[in-house]
């Protein structure tokens, strides 16, 4: 297992996603993965999640199934991710081949006071995804790597997993638009084109 050093950095790793966003839909599960993709850009087409945790991979695979034309990336943390290991099944079981599941695995719960999480004493969230039938899971720990993941996001590929050691870190907070409606109507509109 690597050490803190040895691992990335959770904004670099959302900013190497994102670089070629073009039509991406991106879902983001509460607390850090919502800070770290609004400190890149807050854009129309990101749905970040407020006091949901658990939800974020099923957001996604509403939201996939709803416009399997459009690829859609959810970016959450291990702690939501462990919350919600029973959307992975749900997930495998849809195929959706427009989505893809990213998590943003420190071995913390940041929004609590940085406890160590599950993953912290070995569990694997790329084998549960695996064993639930993801055709393509793995867990990175090299830039290259998530350099690789980014260009597989537009592919078509999945349902695929991806479960990235970060660095523990308590990152200033960039707080995206925390108004429900608000955020609801805007990514409609993104997507459909129309006004709401």
């Amino acid at each position: 297992m690597a050490n803190e050093a040895q691992k990335l950095d959770r904004r670099w790793v959302v900013k190497t996603l994102l670089s070629d966003r073009r039509d991406l839909l991106v879902v983001t599960g509460p607390g850090a993965p919502a800070y770290d993709t609004a400190a890149l850009e807050d854009h129309p087409c990101n749905f970040y999640l407020w006091n949901a945790l658990g939800s974020s991979a099923m957001v996604g695979l509403g939201l996939a199934l709803a416009q399997p034309s459009l690829p859609v990336v959810v970016i959450t943390g291990d702690g939501d991710m462990l919350m919600g290991m029973g959307g992975l099944a749900t997930i495998a079981v849809q195929k959706p081949t427009n989505l893809a599941i990213v998590v943003l695995d420190n071995e913390r719960y940041g929004e609590t006071g940085m406890q160590e999480s599950h993953s912290a004493f070995g569990v694997d969230l790329a084998a549960i995804a695996s064993d639930c039938g993801f055709p393509m899971s793995s867990t990175l720990t090299e830039k290259s790597e998530v350099t690789s993941l980014a260009t597989k996001l537009h592919a078509n590929e999945g349902p695929l997993f991806a479960n990235i050691k970060v660095k523990a870190e308590d990152l200033s907070r960039v707080l995206p638009p925390r108004d429900g409606t608000f955020l609801r109507s805007r990514f409609r509109s993104a997507i459909l084109g129309e006004d709401t």
